[in-house]
């Protein structure tokens, strides 16, 4: 089946952060329910792909200033049919930053969200079943905007708040410094 890995995710995702068990479950049950959940096309919402991407130093995090909703987020995108989320992940980080060099730093997920998308033309609302995972930039920094964005910007850990305090970014940056810690980078 063609959900069957992204579900494994989700259930060690779930096993790992037990406070979050009502987001994971809504997430399990939306892959259950639909099986083109990795569809665009599938109205009651989709698959995204998102990432944390930090630079070399470990101290910053690229956020694009998003061109249809005029606010500071991480990078990511629609699946578009691909079920490998962390793939899609990818391809979004890469397509929406320039950036020829990042890697992954664990293949796990690293944060699940969920969010409404407003209705806009002849769209009507829907909701982003998020996967997002860590990621790294490995080379040069130098990024190049692309058409989704205003700007984008390496905003030190410690600046985020001067750029978003949007709940779901806070979350992954508590979950960052955990990681960092942990991990003495």
């Amino acid at each position: 089946m063609h959900r069957q890995p992204l579900l494994q995710l989700i259930e060690t995702y779930s096993a790992r952060y037990p406070e979050e068990q009502e987001m994971t479950s809504r997430l399990r049950d939306f892959v259950n329910q639909y099986p083109d959940c990795f569809e665009r096309s599938q109205q009651v919402g989709h698959i995204t792909g998102s990432c944390w991407l930090v630079d070399t130093s470990w101290d910053c995090v690229l956020l694009t200033h998003h061109r249809k909703l005029d606010i500071w987020v991480q990078l990511g995108g629609h699946a578009d049919g691909v079920t490998d989320v962390l793939e899609a992940s990818m391809t979004e980080a890469e397509e929406e930053s320039g950036l020829k060099q990042i890697r992954v730093v664990e293949a796990e997920l690293f944060d699940v969200d969920i969010h409404e998308i407003p209705a806009r033309k002849s769209e009507p609302a829907h909701y982003h079943y998020d996967c997002r995972f860590l990621l790294q930039a490995v080379g040069s920094d130098e990024v190049i905007i692309s058409d989704e964005s205003h700007d984008l910007k390496w905003v030190p850990i410690s600046e985020l708040e001067a750029y978003t305090t949007e709940t779901s970014i806070m979350r992954m940056r508590d979950k960052y410094l955990r990681f960092r810690e942990t991990n003495q980078l």
